[in-house]
């Protein structure tokens, strides 16, 4: 109950939350083609990837909010403060964790009688229960595993982030409970410390506890760390991979991440720093090898550094590169550049978060790159 308690001091300033715009969700689930590199959808955009912002969400977490499709509009005296909580993230934060805080508890409650009764009518000790680290991959849910599937089938209660799709939690279980704990570029809902605390205190009460992440668990998802401090606190972890998104993302665009004679070895970097500076680029004289892939997660703000460097230190500016904003989803969308140009026409296009970058003469291998498939055979030849 340390997390439970802790932000119920922290947390009691306000319980007013600003209302969220309504987002419209797609009906289906045929990806656009590739080649539709300028891909735009009608109305409103139907992406998996709006948090507690989108009407499914609301509704799947009604057990913490309102039940109807948006949070009803704040009294038009309520305006002002409204505005000024928008200004000020961690107002909000601590406004979402105060309307959230009751319902925890009483989970924690529930959960609490339910595996004493239990322990009781067997004879037996109570112990903690299960906490299960899952990548639910890039983007598509056809690409979990069977195992993740059945483990999000059988949770008590899900921690999910950012990049975990509506189609992901649709096979949530109807009685439990999903919690959002995403983090998005200046606004954690939750920090890291809260969120090792929520798994610690749901465990302890003898939950099934799922912690939902995009990819992979242990590629960039912070995975390492709440097995760690969960593990120091006596509770067991079982980590189920998910294809984390440089191979899906490849795959979807038909992209060979090593390729004889072209690329022998493939490394992942992330554009952003442990304390989100704006120049993590250290690595880019050893990452600067033309025999090489390189795939950088979270790293539109920094790619017009980081290109740079990379010319700078050797690569060619002529290197095949490609930015894909919300892959393997119906929303994809894809620009294929030499290095040089990449960061442009990502600007030009307006790619936002999650945008995955590939550099590397496989990209050039790709059928939907805009060299034709002899350039693309020379390139093999050359080698």
């Amino acid at each position: 109950m340390a997390l439970v308690n802790r932000l119920a001091a922290s947390s009691s300033s306000s319980s007013s939350v600003a209302a969220s715009p309504c987002l419209r969700r797609s009906s289906s689930r045929t990806r656009p083609g590739i080649r539709s590199v300028h891909y735009t959808p009608s109305g409103p955009p139907p992406s998996p990837f709006t948090e507690k912002h989108s009407p499914e969400r609301y509704r799947r977490d009604r057990w913490l909010y309102s039940d109807s499709p948006c949070q009803p509009p704040l009294p038009s005296s309520s305006c002002g403060s409204a505005a000024a909580a928008s200004s000020d993230l961690d107002s909000l934060r601590r406004d979402d964790i105060a309307l959230q805080l009751p319902e925890l508890k009483n989970l924690l409650r529930v959960l609490k009688d339910k595996r004493e009764r239990t322990c009781g009518a067997a004879g037996e000790q109570c112990g903690p229960g299960n906490v299960y680290l899952v990548g639910t991959g890039p983007g598509d849910p056809e690409l979990l595993t069977l195992k993740a599937v059945r483990v999000i089938k059988g949770a008590d209660l899900l921690l999910y982030d950012r990049l975990v799709s509506n189609d992901v939690l649709d096979l949530v279980g109807p009685d439990a409970r999903l919690l959002y704990v995403g983090k998005t570029a200046g606004y954690h809902s939750r920090t890291q410390e809260e969120i090792h605390e929520l798994l610690l205190n749901f465990a302890e009460a003898g939950a099934t506890v799922v912690r939902l992440k995009g990819g992979d668990p242990l590629v960039f998802g912070r995975g390492g760390e709440e097995m760690d401090f969960l593990q120091q606190q006596g509770i067991q972890v079982q980590v189920i991979p998910g294809i984390t998104a440089a191979s899906g993302i490849a795959a979807e665009l038909g992209v060979p991440l090593t390729h004889r004679g072209v690329a022998n070895s493939v490394r992942f970097l992330t554009g952003h720093s442990r304390k989100g500076g704006t120049d993590p680029l250290f690595v880019a004289e050893n990452a600067a090898d033309p025999d090489s892939t390189l795939v950088v997660y979270m790293g539109l703000s920094t790619l017009p550094s980081l290109a740079q460097k990379l010319m700078q230190h050797g690569l060619p500016p002529s290197t095949p590169a490609a930015a894909v904003e919300r892959g393997t989803t119906p929303q994809q969308r894809v620009v294929f550049a030499e290095l040089k140009d990449l960061a442009d026409k990502i600007s030009a296009e307006k790619l936002v978060s999650p945008t995955l970058i590939i550099i590397g003469k496989v990209v050039a291998l790709s059928p939907f790159y805009s060299h034709s498939f002899e350039d693309a055979s020379m390139l093999v030849e050359a080698k």
